[in-house]
């Protein structure tokens, strides 16, 4: 069988949380519009739109229809390591475990690129353009977003759960007030009696 693997990743900006790399394979004539109604960018979509598309893609994926996977890499990974190459470890390693490169064909977003020893495409606003690409960004977001409101409840003094990590006012105020926390990306944090700025 002949597999069309789409790639895409979530949370590359945010001061808090991991970032997520989404993968996903489908059969080449798998049509994925008639799949999945409404498949857009994550970003495009409303919350409960992404949800309901990956329950559905859950369920795909359990009946053998497709695969799926999600990478996450920590704050601490990133501040270790940098962004780029968290998200390249999430994308390697999602791509290797999904899909086998004599069989696949990969598409992914942005500047994001593959294994060498798979045939690829990068598409620049791919998410927005490639159903592969947008159902791949879904399971990046889903995953991401799900695990930031979990991890709310043993932060709630930073509002995760609303924000997910991401520059908001009331953020920067939570980390003026509370400092950072072991969620936090340091290096993408800057720290003085008020506020809280990206570097």
């Amino acid at each position: 069988m002949q597999w069309l693997v789409g790639v895409d990743e979530a949370g590359r900006g945010p001061l808090a949380g991991p970032v997520s790399v989404g993968v996903v394979a489908v059969p080449k004539r798998f049509d994925i519009r008639k799949a999945f109604p409404g498949i857009n960018d994550s970003k495009q979509l409303t919350e409960e739109k992404r949800e309901e598309i990956y329950k559905e893609a859950l369920a795909r994926a359990k009946a053998g229809d497709i695969k799926l996977c999600a990478r996450l890499s920590s704050a601490l990974y990133i501040d270790t390591r940098g962004i780029t190459k968290a998200v390249r470890r999430g994308v390697w390693s999602g791509v290797r475990h999904l899909a086998d490169p004599e069989t696949s064909f990969v598409k992914l977003d942005g500047l994001l690129v593959a294994p060498p020893e798979y045939k690829q495409e990068t598409i620049i606003k791919g998410d927005a353009l490639e159903p592969v690409i947008s159902l791949a960004s879904i399971v990046a977001k889903v995953r991401r977003d799900r695990l930031m409101r979990t991890l709310a409840v043993q932060y709630p003094e930073y509002g995760f759960a609303i924000h997910k990590g991401y520059g908001t006012a009331k953020h920067r105020a939570a980390i003026g007030k509370f400092g950072l926390c072991e969620l936090h990306r340091k290096t993408f944090c800057k720290i003085d009696a008020y506020t809280v700025s990206k570097v």
